[in-house]
């Protein structure tokens, strides 16, 4: 059998598709191997010092617990992992969920769990160096 022009063109043009299928299917692939980054919490902060020490805190609140009206050393990001808090700061109330960010200004507050299980919180603290 010979090959004629056409079905060269045939040919190839069936190879082409092919391998463009191929191609696109494995970045497809790769694609979905990506992590993609979703913001929780944007806040531009001005600090009282150049220096500042973090500090990272897990914290575990049973069922019903409330904390007594208190301020920690530095602002910071309060990231829920698990559970609902309800925080009341400055004369305002929010409560938050698990995958929810909020800043803490480091105002008088309470953290009260209000959910029907435990919850955890990891606490972002910025404390200006003396």
């Amino acid at each position: 059998m010979m090959l004629t022009p056409i079905r060269l063109s045939f040919y190839f043009t069936i190879v082409f598709f092919l391998l463009f299928g191929f191609c696109s299917f494995a970045i497809a692939a790769q694609d979905q191997n990506k992590p993609s980054p979703k913001p929780l919490l944007e806040r531009t902060v001005t600090l009282p010092s150049k220096d500042v020490k973090v500090v990272v805190k897990h914290m575990r609140f049973p069922v019903g617990f409330k904390t007594p009206e208190h301020t920690h050393e530095g602002p910071g990001p309060r990231y829920i992992i698990k559970g609902t808090v309800k925080i009341m700061e400055g004369g305002e109330t929010h409560t938050y969920q698990a995958g929810e960010v909020f800043w803490e200004s480091g105002l008088p507050m309470t953290a009260e769990n209000v959910g029907t299980g435990e919850a955890e919180v990891v606490v972002f603290e910025l404390i200006p160096t003396k």
